[in-house]
């Protein structure tokens, strides 16, 4: 897979998946316009450069006017408009294809960066070579860690998240061992996934293991995208030096247990799920 490069200079591009949620995107991209994009040199061996980047915002057909608003406050981004809700996965598949930076980042709308947060991945990653992934610490609008990075889901993880079954005391340490429960989230580690509301990933690696999986509407093209990282001999890295404000809502898995075969969401996370395990099993 190859990029075309539109720009042979750029360091990051941002990408951001916009589906009727055009307020969360305006108040993502602020963020990201207030970050501070200047390196702290190592004196006197380096000088202090701005680090350059770009915003690539790509709208599911949300008709929502995002595109013009977007022409008409930020005429440097680039925008892409989708007829349809192609997905998650294809949606920023789509935005990626139009990157050119050494690294690409995709970000949910309803996150929001730190003045610091790209500066210190940007840092991290440059600093560690064989990180083909890093995800920050990500918070609720409360200020507690909201978890973000987990290990291999096994069989009953969507069943236990979605029913009262996950509440029974088996199942709790069941999802406790799923989530790190047992991780204080406060320093680096390699994990085996991580959460795709934001993810900082190295250019040449995505160039070697793929963009992510469009058989996945919604749900799991995260963990795939993870899962090929490592088989590619790839590291996946948490990095809570880093941070973001994720306001994530799982509104689906709040329903009551007997509308989880009704409920859009709850669909899309088995169907994905029964995917993930046709492609990768229970390794």
């Amino acid at each position: 897979m190859n990029f075309k490069l539109y720009n042979l200079f750029m360091d990051i591009s941002i990408v951001i998946l916009n589906y009727k949620s055009k307020g969360d995107t305006l108040n993502c991209i602020k963020s990201i316009k207030e970050a501070d994009w200047k390196t702290h040199p190592d004196p006197p061996f380096e000088k202090e450069r701005g680090i350059k980047y770009e915003i690539i915002v790509v709208d599911n057909g949300s008709e929502d006017s995002i595109g013009q608003i977007l022409a008409w406050q930020y005429p440097e981004i680039i925008f892409i408009q989708n007829d349809v809700n192609i997905g998650m996965g294809a949606g920023n598949n789509t935005g990626i294809r139009r990157a050119s930076g050494d690294y690409v980042v995709t970000m949910n709308p309803d996150t929001i960066a730190f003045p610091d947060t790209f500066k210190k991945l940007y840092s991290y990653m440059q600093s560690n070579a064989k990180v083909g992934v890093v995800g920050p610490q990500q918070i609720n609008p409360d200020q507690t860690i909201q978890e973000s990075c987990y290990r291999w889901p096994g069989l009953m993880v969507p069943f236990y998240r979605r029913t009262f079954l996950g509440k029974l005391r088996f199942a709790q340490k069941y999802l406790h061992h799923y989530l790190m429960k047992d991780f204080d989230h406060l320093s680096e580690k390699k994990v085996d996934w991580l959460l795709g509301s934001f993810l900082f990933c190295r250019t040449e690696a995505l160039q070697g293991v793929g963009l992510f999986d469009e058989r996945y509407f919604m749900y799991f093209e995260d963990t795939d995208l993870c899962r090929r990282f490592w088989e590619k001999g790839w590291q996946v890295a948490y990095y809570p030096e880093a941070k973001i404000i994720h306001n994530h809502a799982r509104q689906s898995a709040q329903d009551p247990w007997y509308k989880f075969f009704i409920n859009q969401m709850a669909r899309h996370h088995i169907i994905s799920w029964l995917k993930y395990l046709n492609k990768w099993g229970l390794s």
